[in-house]
């Protein structure tokens, strides 16, 4: 199977493009979700001036945001109308979408308002892409303007080449450019951004359950040598849902026995780069920034 390169997601630049759409000092608002993101949105916006408003899920936002946001509505899944309520009282016109929501857990935890009632049954699929893309044509019909959530973040983006830990392997490198073109045909379908590869098989596809499961259930029937590629689906929007890894991704590759870890360069989040960095090398896991075609710039097939 052969794929052409083609871009996929948005750059560091395009990100930098929309920060001049908030002006200095402006309150922004965020729409937060679980992990570290918000809270690390939150911080770089107050440091910049930026007052943050936000709106966090119960039972998926560290309570944390509270320490860093000039206010925060808490919220159940699906309380839309609520939502919008929060944002129009702060005169929030500008907000961006960090975190992600646990997909397993919000089919229980779904309590919709009437207004998410009636923007459920307007989305035409219940895949992230269809849902987001519509939540922000909601807002944005409010006259809350969703912007890259990489706003202020651009340091975070994966560069290109080796990031940490020891040069892949040929093998290593043959899987990667592997696992990019599966990914690259998947993802009209909105399957996910990851995929687990090893010796030219793949082991495990990122659905549901995230990419952190994905990586457990390949480590069980791997061999010790497999390869994590995430990268961005083609045409992701980076307003939301952009691919994110941080040190727990490097301690369940660890567990897993996987080996490389390839995400792609300007259109994924590093977080906690440093620790990234000190657990790849303690436990000889190699990070490198690939284009979307599976290329890893400054090492070769060789």
């Amino acid at each position: 199977m052969s794929v052409e390169p083609h871009s996929q997601g948005a750059s560091a630049s395009d990100a930098h493009e929309h920060a001049d759409a908030l002006a200095p000092g402006q309150t922004l608002g965020l729409l937060a979700g679980n992990g570290s993101f918000p809270l690390l949105v939150a911080r770089e916006a107050r440091a910049r001036g930026c007052p943050i408003v936000a709106v966090a899920h119960r039972g998926e936002t560290d309570e944390a945001l509270e320490d860093f946001a000039d206010s925060v509505t808490w919220i159940r899944l699906g309380q839309l109308g609520k939502m919008v309520k929060a944002f129009h009282r702060a005169g929030v016109t500008r907000a961006v979408m960090a975190g992600g929501i646990n997909k397993i857990a919000s089919l229980t935890s779904l309590r919709p308002d009437l207004r998410g009632l009636m923007f459920l049954r307007k989305v035409s699929g219940m895949g992230d892409d269809s849902i987001l893309r519509a939540l922000a044509d909601e807002l944005e019909s409010e006259g809350i303007r969703i912007l890259p959530s990489t706003l202020f973040l651009e340091r975070i983006l994966a560069h290109p080449g080796l990031i940490a830990g020891p040069k892949p392997s040929r093998h290593g490198l043959d899987d990667i450019k592997l696992g990019c073109q599966v990914l690259a045909a998947l993802g009209p379908f909105d399957v996910g951004q990851g995929i687990v590869v090893e010796r030219g098989v793949v082991l495990a596809i990122e659905a549901v359950e995230g990419t952190d499961e994905a990586v457990r259930r390949a480590g069980r029937i791997g061999r010790g040598s497999s390869v994590v590629v995430k990268v961005a689906k083609r045409g992701q929007d980076m307003r939301f849902d952009v691919p994110a890894v941080g040190p727990t991704t490097i301690e369940t590759m660890t567990k897993a026995h996987a080996c490389v870890l390839a995400i792609q360069a300007g259109a994924t989040i590093v977080l906690d780069l440093q620790r990234v960095c000190e657990l790849a090398a303690q436990n000889g896991i190699s990070v490198v920034g690939c284009t979307a075609a599976g290329n890893v710039p400054g090492l070769s097939h060789d």
